[in-house]
């Protein structure tokens, strides 16, 4: 699903363990980058962002010697929270509706 978020398109994913998948949703279950633990799906946001530079800004990727550059690598999503993958953020639905328009 697309919404608008700050005047901005974003790609969006509410997440649900039964509900459709985009493919990119697909994608990622497929790579590992999303996971269902017991209720809940553990994301890999580095995973989700194809951008090394973009990364090394945000400190979601490992450095040179095998330390992490940050601590924000994974975060959690529970059903009825929207995955936004533009913005790379987890929103509550309550937060979804007040911060984003769904586009038709």
């Amino acid at each position: 699903m697309q919404a608008m978020y700050k005047g901005a398109v974003a790609e969006v994913w509410q997440i649900s363990e039964t509900g459709p998948q985009p493919p990119w949703v697909q994608q990622a279950f497929a790579e590992n980058y999303l996971v269902w633990l017991d209720h809940h799906v553990r994301i890999l946001m580095s995973g989700l962002q194809p951008s090394l530079t973009k990364n090394l800004q945000t400190g979601a990727v490992g450095a040179i010697g095998g330390g992490f550059a940050g601590y924000a690598m994974y975060e959690l999503g529970y059903p009825g929270d929207y995955l936004d993958v533009t913005n790379h953020r987890v929103v509550s639905a309550g937060k979804f509706a007040k911060q984003y328009q769904p586009l038709a």
